[in-house]
């Protein structure tokens, strides 16, 4: 079938579903949005979950991570994926297949490893199958510093893991700080087995739910829009600290992004 080219862009986000709406297919909805973007979400994994805390999660079966995906791409042009929560080797293996099918497309890849509050998602063969699989179909890596630290636990300091995930064939990789005992948050972008630029920002009092998904959909939809990645890194962090900077806290636990903050009247 011959498709004409969009005039909205069209982002594949494999996500999480989070019940509180703070982070996951919510989040990256209200992030690709705000870029000017449809999002095609393909759920991942089903969660229970607050604004607190990450009760359980179940992945849903390979098989149907697969058809949902197949489904749009043979209906409509999907300029960039941007992959999520993934809770399953047998997911990955199934994004996998996905991505070597279409490897024209750029790929951003947020290593959801952990919730906000610490509770592991997903054992070591799902590192494992991430590290194997899918860093080499990457375009653009978003790990925090824990993250990082885990997809390479061979490196010794930040910088190391940068490289070794350059090495594993990463295109880009954006290392996120906002874990790191630092007065700013310092985000390192690495390319070309070197450091490009060190982004700081002001350090924001609490925490958030649902960051790393509003980071990552912001560079997949800023890509889709046709700007070159260096561009769309730098103005996703921008769009990013500004929706913590306006964010909310509507449940009793960490506060959510206000991603639609541009939304407001200018009498407000």
């Amino acid at each position: 079938m011959t498709q004409q080219a969009s005039p909205v862009p069209v982002v594949m986000a494999f996500s999480g579903n989070d019940p509180s709406g703070g982070a996951g297919i919510q989040a990256d909805i209200e992030s690709l949005i705000s870029h000017g973007c449809h999002a095609a979400p393909v759920a991942t994994t089903l969660t229970i979950q607050d604004t607190r805390d990450v009760i359980g999660y179940t992945p849903l079966d390979a098989t149907l991570i697969v058809e949902q995906a197949r489904a749009v791409l043979e209906d409509m042009p999907v300029s960039v994926f941007k992959l999520g929560l993934l809770t399953s080797r047998e997911s990955v293996e199934a994004i996998h297949s996905i991505l070597h099918d279409y490897p024209e497309i750029p790929v951003v890849m947020d290593p959801v490893l952990a919730s906000g509050s610490g509770a592991q998602l997903g054992d070591d063969d799902v590192v494992d199958a991430m590290v194997e699989l899918l860093l080499p179909q990457t375009t653009v890596l978003t790990p925090n510093s824990r993250e990082a630290r885990a997809l390479a636990p061979e490196a010794d300091n930040l910088e190391a893991c940068a490289m070794a995930l350059l090495d594993h064939g990463v295109e880009f990789v954006l290392l996120t700080g906002t874990h790191e005992n630092t007065p700013q948050v310092e985000n390192a972008l690495y390319a070309n087995r070197r450091l490009l630029e060190t982004f700081c920002w002001e350090r924001l009092e609490g925490s958030f739910h649902g960051s790393g998904c509003t980071l990552a959909a912001s560079i997949a939809g800023l890509l889709a829009q046709g700007l070159e990645p260096f561009t769309a890194i730098h103005e996703a962090q921008e769009y990013t600290w500004q929706a913590l900077a306006e964010g909310y806290r509507i449940g009793m636990g960490q506060r959510i992004p206000n991603r639609l903050f541009w939304a407001r009247g200018e009498e407000e």
